[in-house]
């Protein structure tokens, strides 16, 4: 029989393969931690980031003349033209703020062909976050003495349509998780029309 090999240190080697083992495996758990350590910092920067931009983001609320609108008076004379309108407006404060925006009183003030023509006052208030606060304001709308002669007034109530425009700004701040605040202003111009046989508000537009 051949003559066996002799190693003077075998358990030397064993405990070195052992060794070599128990550090790898210690790499290999350090990678997985690093890895996921970069990966929750990636995911904490797409929460800020997302945070920033949608809750922390300020934006300006919007404020609309609503076409929901009704007339309890409808006076409009086409022989002597002249109208005396007395219509319940409703007006709407659509807020997209992740917080409510609060507002002070403001005056609404209507126009036919920029000759103003009534106003009306919308009290101070709030709009909740991310939703529409409505308002119902009566307004009376009438005819001015120096349109009495307007020929574009005769021709207008001929038709049948009576354009109207109005026109407000509506101060107000907007507050976020009850300590950030900035100021917002909601300006409203719209135009609409009064339909004089149907009596109605109609093609109600704003900007």
């Amino acid at each position: 029989m051949p003559p066996q090999s002799y190693n003077p240190h075998p358990k030397h080697d064993e405990e070195s393969s052992t060794t070599n083992e128990s550090k790898e495996l210690r790499r290999q758990k350090q990678k997985k931690w690093a890895l996921y350590i970069i990966a929750f910092v990636i995911f904490q920067t797409g929460i800020i980031v997302l945070f920033t931009f949608t809750v922390m983001k300020f934006r300006t609320p919007k404020f609309r003349m609503r076409p929901a609108s009704s007339f309890d008076t409808f006076d409009v004379q086409q022989a002597t033209p002249s109208f005396n309108l007395r219509m319940n407006a409703q007006f709407g404060v659509r807020n997209t703020n992740f917080g409510p925006f609060k507002y002070g009183n403001t005056t609404i003030h209507f126009y036919y062909k920029g000759t103003e023509v009534g106003s009306a006052t919308v009290r101070n208030s709030k709009a909740n976050f991310r939703s529409t606060k409505k308002v119902n304001v009566p307004v009376d709308l009438v005819m001015p003495s120096n349109l009495a002669n307007n020929s574009d007034l005769a021709s207008d109530i001929s038709s049948g349509i009576l354009p109207l425009t109005s026109q407000s700004r509506l101060n107000g701040k907007v507050e976020i998780m009850f300590i950030f605040k900035k100021k917002r202003t909601a300006n409203m111009n719209c135009t609409m029309e009064v339909n004089i046989s149907t009596k109605q508000l109609q093609n109600v537009k704003c900007k």
